[in-house]
Order: structure tokens, then sequence, then C-alpha cells
């Protein structure tokens, strides 16, 4: 059967038993532009997304387990942190409190509907309700510290830099959101798999990380520790829905070899590389002068040390030289064995199950 199959939602009623269980071995059980039926999730052809599920809801957590009250201390203090840590704590909920929500609807309204593996489809239900669960956490910190909500809300409206990166996420899934949008084509086919890695790579995989590493470095201060300890969760998760995207990423280009040219390759070179800029001038928004033992010119360097990741895992070259990790500390974040040391304060045992493994340590 060929890839560019027309993408069409199969019920599995007008098919025969064999159609069902088929694997790779005939084409039928594809990631994009499958045959076989969508309602049965058994024999598992793509197992990575079975793995990542499991090990996603053994990471089950929700933010009302977080005390906030030494933030909410802090917070009213006069003199508990400087008008620039008030800043990046502001300049964080404004962005991250909406930014779930877009990934979160890219994935209902568009990428769900286009997955035709049940295995992919499952995880990418789990993903949604983590999301969710994140949004829910930034609206526990902003009414835990008396925010101004309107004002935060607004921010990826009304602040430049968060805006500006949310308006160009944006525009790269309005297409493949509308409900007439199917695969099927080489041209659709292109267009959905440059919203995974727009997604993947560069909004979860990129524009997160300057806010983690400015939130997570105030909670190795001992400032900010219940915010901070959320945030820590949420990077755990999102690393985990990086590392989906980047196999479901590799898993469309060996199923679809003929989409992955020179010219989109270099395609996406660009567009990673924007990303880096987008994100850095939010560090220069949110961190204007040297705080915390870190700057905007090291959060560029962090930012290109990430993005040589992202190009690697993708099968890109690497585009910012021989970078070094400036803040060689992150990896402790993803290390659960460490988690009751890292800010020296009370943290859930979140864990339901088995020990995580994770692959991404930035």
């Amino acid at each position: 059967m060929s890839t560019t199959q027309s993408n069409t939602v199969n019920t599995g009623l007008e098919m025969t038993g064999l159609d069902r269980v088929v694997c790779h071995t005939d084409q039928q059980k594809l990631v994009i532009n499958g045959r076989a039926d969508i309602n049965i999730l058994w024999p598992l052809c793509h197992e990575f997304a079975e793995k990542k599920y499991n090990e996603a809801c053994a990471n089950h957590w929700m933010p009302q387990e977080v005390n906030m009250t030494p933030d909410i201390v802090l917070w009213r203090s006069e003199d508990g942190l400087t008008d620039e840590e008030r800043n990046i704590i502001k300049r964080n909920l404004g962005f991250f409190s909406t930014a779930d929500s877009l990934v979160a609807n890219n994935i209902v309204l568009a990428i769900y509907r286009l997955i035709t593996s049940p295995e992919c489809r499952q995880y990418l239900l789990r993903q949604a309700f983590e999301e969710a669960v994140h949004t829910q956490s930034y609206v526990h910190i902003i009414q835990s510290l008396g925010l101004d909500e309107k004002e935060t809300f607004n921010m990826y409206h009304e602040i430049p830099s968060v805006a500006a990166k949310a308006n160009w996420s944006l525009g790269f899934t309005q297409g493949i959101s509308q409900p007439d949008f199917t695969t099927g084509t080489f041209e659709k086919d292109q267009e959905l798999l440059r919203d995974l890695i727009v997604f993947y790579i560069v909004f979860e995989g990129l524009f997160f990380y300057v806010g983690f590493v400015q939130i997570l470095s105030m909670g190795r201060r001992n400032k900010m520790t219940a915010t901070a300890e959320q945030f820590q969760y949420i990077l755990r998760d999102e690393s985990l829905h990086l590392n989906f995207g980047v196999d479901l990423i590799n898993q469309i280009k060996i199923e679809n070899p003929h989409l992955w040219t020179d010219a989109f390759k270099e395609e996406i070179i660009g567009i990673i590389k924007q990303g880096v800029d987008l994100e850095h001038q939010y560090a220069v928004d949110s961190m204007p002068n040297g705080i915390l033992g870190m700057n905007h010119q090291l959060l560029r360097q962090y930012l290109e040390y990430v993005a040589n990741r992202r190009f690697k895992q993708i099968g890109l070259p690497e585009q910012y030289g021989d970078v070094e990790n400036p803040f060689p500390w992150m990896s402790e974040v993803m290390d659960l064995k460490k988690e009751k040391n890292f800010f020296e304060t009370r943290v859930i045992e979140y864990q339901t199950g088995g020990a995580l493994d994770w692959d991404d340590e930035d």
C-alpha cells in the first residue's frame, strides 16, 4: 500500500479480521495514513508509544499535593524577593499558563485526529491530560500568590516576547487544525510532520527551557521552592513528551522516507534556529540583567547546547559547534534518586510504580 493513501478514520466495521491485526509487514498499521482499525490496540507495532504511556502513568502527580505556604510568605514579604526575581516569576507564569493549553489544543484538535497508530493515540490522550494538569498547576501558583489573573493570562497577547513565541507556533498549526484537513498527499504529510517538529522539538523542547532554568535556579537557592517543585514535576513530564515526539517524528520518517527531502531538512534547520532566537529574546526580556548565577548570554549558550541535541535527535547535523552546557546542574532535576535532596524541602513521591529512565537530561 502507498503511504500517500487518503487518511480516512477507520471504524473497523467494514474490515476483515486479518486487517485488524496486521502490522508493518503489509503497511497497514502506520503512524499516519494507516489502514488498520484504530480502535484495536493489539498487537503493538509502535512499542515506543506504549512504553512512554506506561512511564507517564507511573509519573502521576497533582498540583494540590504541593504546599504553597512557603512561597506565599516569601512573595508577601517586602524584602523576600528582588524586583527582577518577581519579574521572572510573573513572566514565566504568564507564558506557561497559556503555553500548555496551546499544546493541548494542538493535540486534541489536530494531531490526535490525524495519527492512525492506536498506540500513539493512546499516549496522546495521556499527554493531553498532563497538559491540563500543568495548566492547573500554573493556576494553582497564580491564585496562591494572589497575582493579577487578568494581567498574567493576557501576557501572551500583550508582552511582545511572550506573544512572539505563541504567534510563531500557532502559525504552523492553523492549517492542520482545520476540520477538513487530511493527510495522504506529499504536501499534507509534510505539513503534519513540520507541525510535529515545531511543537515537540521547538515549543516543548526549546521554548520551555529558559523558564525551567530560571525557576529551578531559584529553587536551588531556597527561594519559591513550592513553585520550583511543581516546575520540576512539569519538566519531567515535558521531557517524556519530548522523547515521545522524537520517536514519533523518527517513526514517520522511517515509514515515509520520501518526506525527508534535502529541502525539507534545510527548512527544519531554519525553523529550529528561529526557535532559538525567539527563546533568547524571551530570556533577554525576562532577565535583562544577570541574577541567580546566570544572564541571558549564558541562557543563549544553553539554548544552543539544547538545540544541538534536538538536531541530533531527529537526524540533523548540529548547527552551533561544540557548545558546552553552562548549567550541568539541570541534569539533577531529571534524576529521581536525588529529588528528595534537591530543594531541601518536602517533595511528594509522585512516582507510583517502576523506575523511570529519562533519556533527556537537559
